[in-house]
């Protein structure tokens, strides 16, 4: 008496892609893998696991499971839970960060920073320092500065400058020697490079009145005092 095998062996494949496959001791578990693997929600470490167990349990008894695949199936299983735990380390360390970030913001609120800009707020019965970035070495460069209304007030000569940063001190007076109203001022720097006329970046302080925590981890934003806002990244000192 010959027996016929009229059975083929069922693989993970065969059971991802066929969610009506139903045994009596497994329909349960089947029909919950199966559920996730179709697209209602992840599939999980559990619910691959699930579907390795629904796996053996349904092989054809004449041709079990290849060794080869069976291991290679419990090396994805292991490669997945790895991944799982991956997830929740950066999950947390995200967290940690925020946290972080929370903790540094409220230590900078009412201090003064100098950051790339324009323009300050200047209260004129004190000196002010900036500075002025000097891309390569140049034979000279000024730095206008202007009230509200656009009139230039005082012009500062920067002379012959090596390429970096160019300190200058503003004590406030307009260029008659007079002391100007307290108020924001809009400073630019320029210079001559190959006979072009170049404006020069500027760095100039502020008071950081508030900060502002990015909720998809952005980078942390000061809000400054009459300026609006810049990123802590292009901050260049804080002070006092």
């Amino acid at each position: 008496m010959s027996v016929i095998d009229t059975t083929s062996g069922l693989n993970l494949n065969d059971i991802l892609a066929n969610s009506s496959i139903k045994t009596n001791t497994a329909t349960g578990g089947l029909a919950s893998a199966t559920d996730s693997a179709t697209g209602k929600k992840a599939l999980g470490k559990d619910a691959f696991l699930q579907l390795l167990v629904t796996q053996l349990k349904n092989q054809n008894p004449l041709e079990p499971q290849d060794n080869g695949e069976f291991v290679a199936q419990l090396a994805q299983f292991s490669s997945l839970e790895g991944i799982t735990s991956l997830n929740d380390t950066v999950t947390g360390l995200a967290s940690n960060y925020n946290s972080s970030q929370a903790l540094q913001a409220s230590s900078l609120v009412g201090r003064s920073v100098i950051a790339p800009g324009d323009k300050a707020v200047v209260d004129t019965s004190k000196s002010m320092t900036g500075t002025v970035v000097i891309p390569d070495s140049v034979a000279g460069a000024t730095l206008k500065i202007s009230d509200k209304d656009g009139k230039t007030v005082r012009t500062i000569d920067l002379g012959s400058q090596s390429a970096g940063n160019a300190s200058f001190i503003w004590d406030g007076k307009d260029d008659a020697g007079k002391t100007v109203e307290s108020g924001t001022y809009s400073f630019a720097a320029a210079t001559t490079i190959d006979d072009q006329a170049v404006a020069l970046i500027t760095h100039l302080p502020a008071t950081v009145n508030s900060v502002t925590i990015s909720q998809t981890g952005g980078e942390l934003m000061l809000n400054l005092a009459g300026l609006g806002s810049v990123a802590l990244s292009k901050v260049q000192t804080i002070g006092m």
